[in-house]
Parts: structure tokens; C-alpha cells; sequence
């Protein structure tokens, strides 16, 4: 038995050192990798913008659970792509393959033998193939069209045995192609939402104000001689209470009362619900477009401090007549956070 495995642990008192260490050499493995990028990388990059078909990503052991993310960051980003099973393709998973397709393979040894026939098949249908290896002289670097280059000084294992570094920096550097695939494809939030539409995530990049906010018969609108005695009494019977919105003439949105208006205007008038809308509105209210996504009612109401927003159709004949109002709390119980 090696020293290393006779090796007696330091106790908790040295986990915080062997965690820094483990740290600081995976993020170091992944700098020297950064540090040897070079056309190869780029012709990685053209190779996904060129592919007509799907993106197929293989591996096994840790490699392969590497693939199986990079298959589904890819999936999820604008590039089709799934994971192959190396062992599973040869009884008849090669199926899935098309001449069109493009073959991505993680193997840091790079003679993995369950990748043998996968490799002869590619070879025979032509498919293009890039190889994720740390060996350059490997059986999987030479039957590759581009090898990007995995390779590091060490692994972040105390015994030199587990696969850490390696797969770390195998990881980090998918997500590196990855990425610039999808900058070079132009590929949106609104693109990423459509592959998303599940969980808080979804709702963030899909929904908007208009889906939300209350409308119709449910808003709060006074003009500018309303009494107040009908202004409260508005206030305190529709969905969203304690706001009106006030408009002019044309219906264009130009004050709001809330509670707080009316308790100022106490201040200063001994009989308030004798006055007018216009003598107790707040001026120039701010609005948020109706067809703006719900995050960014979220995010001005935050900013300006307060709950409740008009929404407008900037797109409309009137693009000032209030169409809708949208409650911090409507946010809250639609997912948004």
C-alpha cells in the first residue's frame, strides 16, 4: 500500500486548507488552459456554425457526465444537441447519427475503449469530430478533425487518482465553446426564454405587464372635476384599492391619488372631500409600457419606491390613456422576485 493511502487525515482543522488547495489548483488548471487557447478553439467554433444537423456529444465515466452538460447547455442555447452512451452506441445507438451531424468526445486519456467503434463509424460516414483530450498522440486526437487541448499539471486529488482538475477544466472549457457559440449565433433572452418556459426563470424572460395587470372595468380612472367623495369611494371598490388614476380630457393619464395624497392634502384643507380630483393628485405619474416584460415593472417599482404602476400602449392611437395597473404584489404572486 502507498504512503499516501497509509496517510493519517490532519482532522477538521486542516479541512479548510485541503479545500483552498483543491481550489486553487482546479481554478489554476483552467488559467493554463485560457492561456493556450488558440486557432484551434476558433475552428471549434466554426465547425458548430457550420454543422447543417445536430450536435452530438459522447463520453465516459466522468467525461461522459461532462458531456451529458454540455449536451444540454447546448440544447438549451440554440445548438440541438443530445448525449450517446460510447458503450450503448454499439448496439444500435449509432442509429442516431447523421451524416450532417457533428461529434463532440471527452476522453482525457483519449483510449477509452468503448469510444474504438464509435470513432470507426464516424470515420466511415464522414462526420466531423471534435475531440476534448489531454493527449495529443491519443487514438482520440488522431481521429479528431480539432483537439482541444484538456490538459493539466496535476490532479487536485490528494492521491493523484480521481479525476478533479482534469474534469474541471474538461467542463470549463465546453462552457467556453458553448458560450461562444451562442454569441456568435446572436442568440437572445428572448431566445434562452422560449427553451426556459418552466419555473421562475421562464416567467422572468416571458411574461409581461399585460399579463398581470388589471384592466377594464377593474381600473381605478377619475377625471380631473372629480369629487373626492366619489374619488375615495372608487378607491375602496375595485380590485387594486387605496389609487386612482386621473386623466384629462383626451384620457391621457396625467395624476394619481393614492392613500398618502390624501393624507397630505388633510394637512392643508380642513375639508378635502369637498375638493376636486385635481386639487389632491400626485402630477406626472410614472407608467410602464404594457407590452414591457413584468421583471422590469419589478425592477421601477423598487427603484422609485413605490407599488403600484399605470400601464400605457405606447403602440396605440392614445399611447398616454392608462390600459392597465400592475400591484407589487401581482408580481409577487405571478413568480416574480
Amino acid at each position: 500500500m502507498s504512503p499516501e493511502l497509509n496517510r493519517v487525515s490532519d482532522g477538521p482543522e486542516g479541512d479548510l486548507d485541503e479545500g483552498r488547495r483543491v481550489l486553487q489548483i482546479e481554478a489554476q488548471s483552467i488559467l493554463d488552459i485560457a492561456g493556450r487557447l488558440n486557432g484551434t478553439f476558433q475552428k471549434a467554433v466554426a465547425m458548430m456554425l457550420e454543422c447543417k444537423g445536430k450536435v452530438i456529444v459522447t463520453g465516459i465515466g466522468k467525461s461522459g457526465q461532462i458531456a451529458r452538460k454540455m449536451a444540454s447547455t447546448l440544447s438549451s442555447t440554440g445548438t440541438p444537441s443530445l448525449y450517446l452512451h460510447p458503450a450503448e452506441s454499439s448496439h444500435g445507438d449509432m442509429g442516431v447519427i447523421e451524416r450532417t451531424d457533428l461529434l463532440i468526445a471527452f476522453s482525457y486519456g483519449g483510449e477509452a475503449p468503448e469510444m474504438g467503434p464509435l470513432l470507426s463509424f464516424i470515420a466511415r460516414k464522414n462526420v466531423p469530430l471534435i475531440a476534448f483530450t489531454g493527449r495529443n498522440e491519443s487514438s482520440l486526437a488522431k481521429a479528431a478533425t480539432v483537439v482541444l487541448d484538456i490538459a493539466v499539471k496535476e490532479e487536485a486529488c490528494p492521491l493523484r487518482l480521481a479525476p478533479t482538475s482534469s474534469s474541471t477544466a474538461s467542463l470549463a472549457l465546453a462552457d467556453a465553446l458553448a458560450m461562444a457559440v451562442l454569441k456568435r449565433r446572436g442568440f437572445r433572452k428572448e431566445d434562452f426564454a422560449e427553451f426556459h418556459p418552466g419555473g421562475a426563470l421562464g416567467k422572468r424572460l416571458t411574461l409581461r405587464v399585460k399579463d398581470v395587470m388589471h384592466s377594464g372595468d377593474a381600473l381605478p380612472i377619475v377625471g380631473l372635476q372629480e369629487d373626492m367623495k366619489r374619488v375615495i369611494s372608487l378607491m375602496t371598490s375595485k380590485d387594486v384599492r387605496g389609487v386612482a388614476g386621473v386623466t384629462d380630457d383626451k384620457q391621457g393619464l396625467i395624476g394619481i391619488i393614492t392613500d398618502g395624497d390624501i393624507r397630505r392634502r388633510l394637512e392643508k384643507s380642513t375639508n378635502p372631500l369637498n375638493e376636486k380630483a385635481a386639487d389632491v393628485m400626485s402630477k406626472n405619474p410614472k407608467t410602464i409600457d404594457c407590452n414591457e416584460l413584468a421583471e422590469k415593472a419589478a425592477f421601477l417599482m423598487q427603484q422609485f419606491k413605490i407599488d403600484r404602476l399605470f400601464a400605457i400602449d405606447r403602440q396605440a392611437e392614445n399611447p398616454n390613456r392608462p390600459v392597465g395597473l400592475i400591484h407589487f404584489q401581482d408580481l409577487l404572486n405571478a413568480g416574480i422576485r
